[in-house]
C-alpha cells in the first residue's frame, strides 16, 4: 500500500513537470515533453520580466519630463538609442549560452527598445497608447493559445519561415524609403496593418520553434524573439491607431 502511494506522488509531480500531463505535440516523448515544458516556463518567465522592464522604462520616459526631454530634444541620442538594439544582437547571440553575460547583455538590449517605445509614447495620446496595449495583449494571447492548440493536434508552422523573412525584409526597405519619401496617413494606416500582420505571423512562427525546435540552452533566443515580436506588433498597432485618430 505505501509502495502504491509513493508511486501514485511521484506520477503527480511528473505531471507537475510535465505541464499538467499536457503533451506538446504528437510522438513526443514523456522525457522531451517535461524538458520542452521546462523550457517554455523559463522562457515565458522571462519575457514577462522584459515586458515588466519595458513597461516601467517607458512610464518613466513618458512621464518624467527630463528624460523625456532630453531624448525628445536630442537627435543624436536618438539615433544612438536606434543602433544600439542592432548592436547587441550580436553578442547575445554569441554569448546566449554564457550566464550571466547572457542575462546582462539581455537586460541592456531591453532596456534600449524600451526607451524608444517611451519616445513613441510619449508623442501620442494616453488613451491611444491604452487602446494598443489592450489590443496587443488580446492578440498576443489569442496567438500563442492558438498555436499550442495547433501544434497540439500536430499542426506545423515552419513554412511560415521564408515569407515573414521576405516580408520583413519589404517592410524595412519600405521604411527606409519613407525617409525620403514619407507616406500619407491613410498610407501609414495601411503600412502599419501590414506590420501589425507581419508580427502577428512571427508570434505564431516563433512560438512553434518554441515548442518545437529552440534548444534548451537557446532560451535567452527565444526569449529575445518573442519580445521583438511582441514590441513590434505593439508598435505597429500603436501606429495604425495613431493614424486613425489623425
Amino acid at each position: 500500500m505505501n509502495g502504491f502511494t509513493r508511486l501514485s506522488t511521484k506520477e503527480k509531480e511528473v505531471d507537475l513537470e510535465a505541464g499538467n500531463g499536457e503533451t506538446l505535440y504528437p510522438g513526443l516523448s514523456v522525457g522531451e515533453n517535461e524538458l520542452r515544458w521546462g523550457l517554455i516556463q523559463k522562457v515565458y518567465g522571462i519575457l514577462s520580466i522584459q515586458l515588466i522592464l519595458t513597461t516601467i522604462v517607458s512610464a518613466a520616459t513618458v512621464l518624467y519630463a527630463p528624460i523625456n526631454s532630453l531624448l525628445g530634444e536630442s537627435p543624436g541620442l536618438l539615433l544612438l538609442l536606434c543602433i544600439v538594439p542592432f548592436v547587441l544582437l550580436w553578442p547575445l547571440h554569441v554569448y546566449h549560452q554564457k550566464h550571466p553575460v547572457n542575462l546582462i547583455i539581455l537586460a541592456l538590449f531591453t532596456v534600449s527598445l524600451s526607451l524608444l517605445v517611451g519616445v513613441s509614447c510619449a508623442q501620442i495620446e494616453g488613451k491611444i497608447v491604452l487602446e494598443a496595449l489592450i489590443l496587443t495583449s488580446a492578440v498576443v494571447l489569442s496567438l500563442t493559445a492558438y498555436t499550442f492548440w495547433a501544434a497540439k493536434k500536430g499542426k506545423d508552422f515552419s513554412f511560415l519561415g521564408p515569407i515573414l523573412f521576405t516580408s520583413l525584409i519589404i517592410l524595412i526597405l519600405t521604411s527606409f524609403i519613407q525617409v525620403f519619401f514619407p507616406l500619407g496617413s491613410t498610407s501609414n494606416a495601411i503600412y502599419g496593418g501590414i506590420s501589425a500582420l507581419i508580427f502577428s505571423g512571427y508570434i505564431i512562427y516563433d512560438t512553434d520553434n518554441l515548442i518545437k525546435r529552440f534548444t534548451y540552452d537557446q532560451y535567452i533566443l527565444a526569449s529575445a524573439a518573442l519580445y521583438l515580436d511582441i514590441l513590434n506588433l505593439f508598435l505597429s498597432i500603436l501606429r495604425v491607431l495613431s493614424q486613425r485618430n489623425n
